[in-house]
């Protein structure tokens, strides 16, 4: 049995969100300019509604495997927060990171591309990078992430990475000890979360390459 799928169209004969597929091809077949797209949940549906249609076209959307149950006890996101994330071409290949108001979508800082970086490596420099500019400016923010790896880094002080440096990839090396060494005299005064993926959808700073 095919799972259920709640279509949102953004512009259409009729604009909502809709519960099946027949409604939603009746609201937006022949119609010109229309703007639709499915998610695997009523929440994601719901997220993406309230949000723009360019937020989420040309992208792949994870869809939310969770119940309904398991999305309330999560919760929803504290949007007065910044997001983080990275995008690699290749591994290694080309790496570029940034971070955004999480309501806005804003860029608040954008850095790369670098040659012969990671993704993970990403994630790290964009955690510090943002924990930087947040203490500088005594904003006591939270900052989401998506990366496990990269929290786990930052908590660590130690950017973990297995890539060895040679000249392609001197720049990402001399990112990573100045992150390593501000982690060493600095304390993060922001609360670094887990970006619940499954739940809410992409995290806001995505690059919308996947």
């Amino acid at each position: 049995m095919a799972k259920k799928k709640y279509y949102v169209v953004w512009e259409g004969r009729n604009t909502g969100i809709l519960e099946s597929w027949d409604e939603c091809t009746k609201s937006t077949q022949g119609y010109k300019g229309a703007k639709f797209k499915s998610f695997k949940s009523l929440e994601l549906a719901k997220i993406a509604y309230s949000e723009e249609y360019d937020d989420y076209k040309g992208k792949s959307v994870t869809g939310s495997e969770l119940s309904k149950e398991e999305i309330d006890l999560i919760g929803k996101p504290n949007l007065d927060s910044i997001s983080v994330d990275a995008a690699c071409s290749g591994n290694p290949g080309n790496m570029e990171f940034k971070g955004v108001d999480t309501k806005t979508k804003q860029i608040i800082f954008q850095r790369g591309p670098y040659n012969g970086g990671t993704n993970n490596i990403g994630e790290f420099l964009a955690i510090v990078l943002a924990s930087a500019i947040l203490k500088k400016n005594k904003d006591l923010r939270p900052i989401y992430t998506d990366s496990k790896v990269a929290m786990g880094w930052v908590k660590y002080k130690n950017c973990g990475s297995y890539l060895e440096q040679n000249e392609n990839n001197k720049e990402i090396f001399e990112l990573i000890k100045n992150a390593e060494e501000w982690l060493e005299n600095s304390q993060i005064e922001n609360k670094i979360i887990k970006w619940e993926t499954k739940a809410w959808g992409e995290i806001p700073a995505d690059y919308g390459r996947k």
